[in-house]
């Protein structure tokens, strides 16, 4: 049977109720019939013109707030991506036949998303129902009556909620930034190594606080070396980024004093039986050597560090696997292994949010970062840690975090 063709922009403009779609800069760019009928406009007179030229506010009402509150809705959906639903406001028509002559009336808007390939906010969807005959209801002396205590009720419960929902966005902002701010100080900044370039990248599950149990870290070893470490805290949120914090403080000290990776997650491993949310976390610790050109390596129950070679070819190193931190019930030594490096070769160290997925086997997220490896190969760490990103992240938003490290050899 075959599919029926569908004319969707016939059903736009037949859709019942008020629709319009807007630009991201708040230009219409379409509207159904009903938007044009019942605002008095015509195609010609809203198409390619801003909003608020169209759509004036009344400058005879001191208290008018609809043309600001409109504008913060739609400005929200741009920024976020999301709906926004309003609280019932009053926004005055000018009569288009009576220039000067403003008419009252009550509104209930939506705006929601329309979103391009790559995610972002290509128009808006601004769709308003009119509630100026249920505000007034009217008819003889005593629905009169009990009409103006319906509109005073119903608007002065509309602006309550209205600043309520204010009140929670200021408090949410605030809120991000204490996060963004407490992930700044918990996470190392990324600095110069030498002639070695490096790239790292910290992208927090959705709905997270942008602060997370990932961790990643680079330390200078005596002599001519470097630890590249990543780890991995179970949960989200404060408490997760508090473990994490720890963690990787201690690690860091660690692998400054230990004489190799799986000396130092020994000591990492003993440290985490006394930190709330520690047990189970996972780590991985390689230590690069400038002069001989080696990896050593040990990893605490983690995703195996990539080790991209100049030809394209990837090789995991997984010679020196064990279990999660402090997951015995005693201490057993952790084994380490190590491996010979050419110059121009690149090691990338991630935590499992960017090849794990629930329904997949996890040697097919590992297969599928080594293809993006070797497509990206001659890219450098910077433009490869972007490349990683946007092949093996899902484009809807990660539901893991994920910490990723990539160094130039």
């Amino acid at each position: 049977m075959r599919e029926p063709h569908i004319d969707y922009a016939a059903v736009f403009r037949a859709l019942p109720g008020m629709v319009a779609l807007l630009t991201p800069d708040l230009v219409y760019a379409d509207a159904n019939d009903d938007f044009l009928r019942l605002a008095g406009r015509t195609r010609e007179q809203l198409l390619g013109r801003y909003i608020f030229d169209v759509f004036p506010e009344n400058p005879n009402d001191p208290a008018a707030a609809g043309m600001r509150e409109t504008r913060d809705s739609m400005l929200r959906v741009v920024a976020t991506g999301e709906r926004d639903t309003m609280a019932l406001i009053r926004y005055d028509i000018e009569d288009p036949q009576r220039p000067g002559h403003w008419q009252e009336h009550y509104w209930s808007p939506v705006n929601a998303p329309v979103l391009s390939p790559d995610g972002e906010v290509a128009l808006i969807v601004h769709r308003v129902e009119e509630v100026t005959e249920l505000i007034r209801a009217r008819g003889g002396p005593a629905s009169d009556s009990r009409g103006r205590v319906l509109e005073a009720e119903l608007y002065t419960r509309a602006r309550e909620l209205q600043q309520v929902n204010e009140r929670l966005r200021r408090a949410h902002a605030h809120e991000r930034e204490v996060a963004l701010a407490l992930q700044a100080a918990m996470l190392p900044a990324p600095r110069p190594l030498g002639h070695h370039q490096a790239a790292v990248r910290y992208q927090p599950a959705i709905g997270a606080l942008n602060v997370c149990g990932d961790w990643y870290d680079l330390v200078e070893l005596p002599g001519n070396g470097l630890a590249v470490a990543v780890g991995d805290v179970v949960g989200h949120g404060l408490a997760a980024a508090c473990a994490m914090g720890q963690l990787r403080s201690a690690l860091s000290a660690a692998c400054r004093v230990a004489d190799g990776p799986a000396r130092a997650l020994d000591a990492l491993g003993l440290y985490a039986r006394f930190v709330e949310g520690g047990e189970s976390a996972t780590a991985v610790a390689t230590f690069i050597d400038w002069d001989d050109r080696s990896i050593t390596y040990s990893c605490a129950g983690h995703p195996p560090p990539a080790l991209l070679h100049p030809d394209g070819t990837v090789v995991f190193l997984d010679q020196a696997t064990d279990p999660p931190l402090a997951a015995r019930p005693e201490p057993v030594p952790r084994p380490q292994a190590r491996t010979p490096f050419a110059e121009g070769a690149t090691l990338v160290l991630y935590t499992d949010g960017l090849i794990e997925r629930r329904t997949e086997d996890i040697d097919t997220g590992l297969s599928r970062l080594a293809g993006s490896l070797t497509q990206h190969r001659h890219a450098a760490p910077e433009a490869l840690a972007d490349a990683l990103l946007a092949d093996l992240l899902p484009t809807t938003g990660n539901t893991d975090d994920t910490a990723l490290i990539v160094v130039r050899l």
